[in-house]
């Protein structure tokens, strides 16, 4: 079989380091930042519980007290990098980063953008919270900078939206997607596998509708259990059960085989606060996840994109 076009590293999907990688020519990192954003599920405007396996302690910065600027977050980050980058972009991460007045999102993304060595930033959020006045700051920003906005999903089905209190529905989700269509502005999708109640088929179905609209990137989750969440007493209670990790990395791979080629994956597993983290334990060994699923890829001869219609 020979190698597609995107297959860098010995991986059998087109990973984001090898994305960014081709576009700039060097290696590029992201900076993670903690803006200070709140969520319109958490501060009442649609809930105050948030979704069911979020925590609400936001990043390690903010546990520790005040929160560093973002250009001091930005040179901590880099030294932390250096000498393995030699450009970056400024990951706004935590919580809901379009749910500011526009003028504060200006003044937050212009502190980052004006950074050495910054080509542009990945800004966290909700497909709820990008209404026209974001659309446009972003759009102004990619005309010069590499802008990406990740939109968390985690399902198309509403019942499952409902059930873990995501506080919007799919169609929102579309209507955001219609909207920034053609802006220059590159759509990461966020999905996690594993969902309580939802069938391999229903999975399968998110990825499938992911991959026929206009998205650039996807990042995959898997489920976590964590202390202090509802999820997380659902989890002690008895009343769901965590995926193994032979499913899952099954479920993954199958996902990728029908995605097309050129979205740029962004993520494969996650991993959780250990001091809280209940399940599943197989999800605290990041990199062995990773190289499972590659070794599934290898197993059944495939890659990102083979089953792509």
């Amino acid at each position: 079989m020979p190698k597609p076009d995107f297959w860098k590293n010995n991986k059998r999907y087109y990973d984001l380091k090898s994305y960014w990688r081709n576009l700039f020519g060097c290696n590029v990192h992201k900076l993670q930042i903690d803006a200070g954003f709140t969520c319109p599920n958490r501060d009442g405007h649609i809930a105050t519980g948030g979704c069911i396996y979020c925590d609400g302690r936001g990043s390690k910065l903010r546990q520790k007290g005040e929160l560093p600027s973002v250009s001091r977050q930005i040179q901590g980050g880099k030294k932390f990098y250096k000498p393995h980058a030699s450009k970056y972009v400024a990951y706004f991460q935590t919580f809901t980063n379009t749910y500011a007045p526009v003028e504060k999102l200006r003044s937050l993304y212009d502190e980052a953008l004006a950074q050495d060595d910054v080509v542009g930033l990945s800004i966290g959020t909700r497909p709820d919270c990008v209404g026209p006045d974001v659309i446009n700051l972003l759009s102004d920003y990619a005309k010069n900078y590499h802008v990406w906005l990740e939109l968390g999903l985690q399902s198309m089905h509403d019942e499952t939206l409902k059930l873990i209190n995501r506080g919007h529905n799919f169609q929102q989700f579309l209507d955001a997607v219609e909207a920034l269509a053609g802006k220059n502005i590159h759509l990461c999708a966020h999905i996690i596998v594993g969902l309580p109640g939802e069938t391999d088929e229903e999975i399968l179905q998110t990825a499938k509708t992911i991959a026929v609209l206009p998205i650039n990137g996807i990042k995959i989750h898997s489920l976590l259990a964590l202390e202090g969440t509802d999820l997380g007493e659902m989890y002690k209670n008895g009343s769901i059960k965590s995926m193994s990790k032979d499913k899952y990395v099954s479920l993954v791979a199958n996902i990728l085989e029908i995605l097309p080629a050129d979205m740029v994956i962004q993520r494969l597993t996650a991993d959780g606060y250990r001091d809280i983290f209940l399940a599943p334990d197989w999800a605290m060994n990041k990199l062995d996840v990773l190289n499972s699923i590659n070794k599934e890829l290898e197993r059944r001869d495939s890659y990102q994109g083979k089953q792509y219609k």
